[in-house]
């Protein structure tokens, strides 16, 4: 393979020296310059020269500077959109009976953008670099939101690239290779990774597996991953598994997989989502392995639970219940507020905090209920580390697939009907069951 390579570095070497692609010397790197070599790629059809200059595009971008990279994004969003004249003159003449037309269409009304993004994935090493490209513009677009037509492009394309089609699911354990294992380390964003032995009992002891979705054009690097311990009952509190002196039940006579973190690996993939499928997968996988093993569950955390209720306590929010207003005000005054409280106002702040979309607020939530799962268990005090404690005061909330309802659920929520929470939950935290399917 490194001979290969090597053999393949030196062809397009001789290939651009021949057509004279690319500059002279670095000091010609600038976004301008960079912006010409663009319209190059995009207006040439040699595989050699593409190739030759993709690869030159790539490696100049790397080479500029965080302000001339921003200069240059806002060049290519001007240079590279769609092709107006034409466009107006297609719609000017468009019969909408004409198949060929409407196909025409849609070629004209693509920007040059995504084409030029296509031509640079053919370089070698296109994919990765492609990623770090929209790692950098991400950087820009808060305080440049007129760079968003861009990045649209970007996950336009990354949708297609990084389908379903595409991954492969392969189960991490201890003989993965060392590289891996560091990058699983690396990416762990919900429970940190302490450790060598804290990594070894998540991938190695008998009741835990790990599984990461691949593509093949990353091979070494995992684009999300999913922990899973396998139990025999629905817990309630994350320390015990994540305590590496626990000692390992017999898999075979766990009756529950619980789902315990997903990381998502890869920032520049942000809206290509993957979740849906890694959770089908490894239900699928651990079926196959574990016949008797018919629960699946998560125990999830609350993200920016304390957040919204600081927030709302500072709003004067008139329009929720009074008895929400009244946990607020107790969890807010209060480092450790009592467990009732605290599930109550949980309980209502996943069931019925909306987004604009009318979805969940709460990120987690959001993905769990969008795939079909139910609410089933609130705990409070069930993480201890200190970041979860300042983030949602340590709460942790049990989401159930159960598989005969999860494409309901799935269809209800996208709907926007209501929420599918456990009659047990509903009952126990004495809410009424307004928006709420209780079963």
């Amino acid at each position: 393979m490194g001979l290969y390579m090597n053999q393949h570095q030196n062809f397009l070497n001789s290939v651009i020296q021949r057509l004279g692609i690319g500059r002279s010397n670095k000091k010609t790197i600038n976004p301008e310059n960079l912006i010409n070599l663009c319209n190059q790629l995009v207006s040439k059809n040699g595989e050699a020269t593409l190739f030759s200059l993709a690869k030159i595009i790539l490696e100049d971008f790397e080479a500029l500077s965080e302000e001339q990279k921003k200069s240059f994004f806002t060049q290519l969003l001007k240079q590279f959109s769609v092709d107006r004249p034409s466009l107006k003159n297609a719609l000017k003449n468009l019969n909408y009976d004409d198949e060929a037309q409407l196909r025409e269409l849609h070629k004209i009304i693509e920007p040059k953008s995504q084409e030029l993004l296509r031509r640079l994935n053919q370089a070698p090493n296109g994919m990765p670099s492609l990623l770090k490209m929209r790692e950098s513009l991400l950087k820009y677009i808060k305080d440049s939101p007129e760079l968003k037509p861009l990045d649209f492009d970007f996950v336009h394309l990354f949708k297609s690239w990084f389908n379903r089609g595409f991954l492969k699911l392969e189960r991490i354990d201890w003989s993965t290779s060392a590289h891996v294992l560091e990058k699983i380390m690396e990416y762990e964003a919900v429970h940190d990774i302490s450790d060598w032995q804290d990594l070894q009992n998540r991938v190695a002891a008998a009741d835990r597996r790990l599984y990461a979705f691949f593509h093949p054009a990353l091979p070494n690097e995992p684009l999300i991953f999913i922990e899973v311990a396998l139990m025999n009952e629905v817990p309630e509190s994350i320390m015990p598994i994540l305590d590496t002196s626990v000692k390992a039940i017999d898999p075979y006579s766990a009756n529950t997989a619980v789902f315990y973190s997903i990381s998502n690996c890869q920032m520049a993939l942000k809206g290509v989502s993957f979740g849906s499928f890694l959770i089908k997968q490894v239900v699928s996988e651990i079926q196959l392995e574990f016949n008797q093993i018919k629960q699946f569950v998560t125990l999830s955390p609350v993200p920016g639970l304390r957040k919204w209720v600081e927030e709302v306590n500072l709003s004067d929010n008139n329009e929720l219940p009074e008895n929400i207003i009244s946990h607020i005000k107790s969890c807010d005054d209060n480092s450790s507020p009592d467990s009732l409280s605290l599930v109550r106002l949980t309980y209502y702040y996943l069931t019925q905090v909306k987004n604009k979309n009318g979805h969940a607020l709460n990120s987690v939530a959001h993905f769990h209920l969008g795939n079909g799962a139910s609410i089933v268990d609130i705990h409070p005090n069930a993480n201890d580390n200190q970041n979860a404690l300042v983030d949602s005061w340590g709460v942790m909330v049990n989401y159930l697939y159960d598989l005969d309802l999860v494409a309901k659920n799935h269809e209800d929520y996208a709907n926007q009907k209501p929420v599918a929470v456990s009659s047990k939950l509903t009952k126990s935290v004495q809410i009424k069951k307004k928006k709420i399917i209780a079963y």
